[in-house]
């Protein structure tokens, strides 16, 4: 089975690619399935099932949305696997630009789109840096120099990524996506799998449920701004 995982910045137009790709994918009687990722609630496995695509959703909730994912994709691998799907899809939302944690191993794609300014790349942590491919949405809706410039600065960004620009109303690029995806590396098992870059740190009172303000509170890892 192919674990391949796909994050970007809400409503960059992960799942309408992914749709389009997966058109192309299941013309080839491949098995697919879907799991979505989010941190309070998603109605976008009802647009897999329009699709007769199998699909799991998983809240975080209250938790951190990162640690939710490396917690429960080793399962979800197994439940792929015990599913016999031909390519299972990871899909979440980079609430904090370091969400979806890349696999060492596994494909890793990140979806992003024209019109979140050109200085977003730089922005935007290792849910972009760290991709194997970087898909550009929403390149109809601006100008030929501001597409170009964008692209440049996400090449700035990440220097070894495939960059493709994919149009997810008509589909257009999601051809080449999917090649890419039918093309990833065989995945039986996470165990013994490393994440490529560790968690973002953070363990302080606010994590485990202060919610007043102020130094007397403040405990474990924290981190102070300098104001002088």
């Amino acid at each position: 089975m192919k674990l391949i995982t796909i994050s970007g910045p809400p409503s960059s137009g992960k799942t309408s690619v992914l749709l389009k790709a997966m058109e192309e994918l299941k013309d080839k009687k491949l098995k697919i399935g879907v799991l979505k990722f989010d941190c309070l609630t998603t109605d976008d496995d009802k647009l897999y099932a329009a699709q007769n695509i199998d699909s799991r959703v998983g809240l975080s909730g209250s938790l951190c949305p990162d640690h939710f994912f490396v917690s429960n994709i080793d399962d979800c691998v197994d439940w792929g696997i015990r599913h016999a799907y031909d390519i299972l899809i990871s899909e979440s939302a980079g609430l904090c630009n370091r969400c979806s944690p890349h696999i060492k191993g596994c494909t890793a794609v990140c979806v992003i789109d024209n019109l979140m300014g050109i200085n977003t790349p730089k922005k935007i942590g290792p849910m972009l840096k760290m991709a194997d491919i970087i898909v550009i949405t929403k390149g109809d809706i601006v100008s030929q120099a501001e597409r170009e410039i964008f692209a440049l600065k996400i090449r700035q960004a990440n220097p070894d990524g495939i960059i493709l620009h994919v149009n997810g109303i008509t589909g257009q690029g999601a051809g080449e996506l999917a090649i890419l995806i039918e093309k990833s590396t065989q995945v039986e098992t996470l165990k013994g799998k490393e994440l490529r870059i560790s968690m973002p740190s953070a363990l302080c009172s606010y994590c485990l449920g202060e919610t007043q303000i102020g130094k007397e509170k403040q405990k474990g890892n924290i981190r102070k701004m300098n104001l002088d």
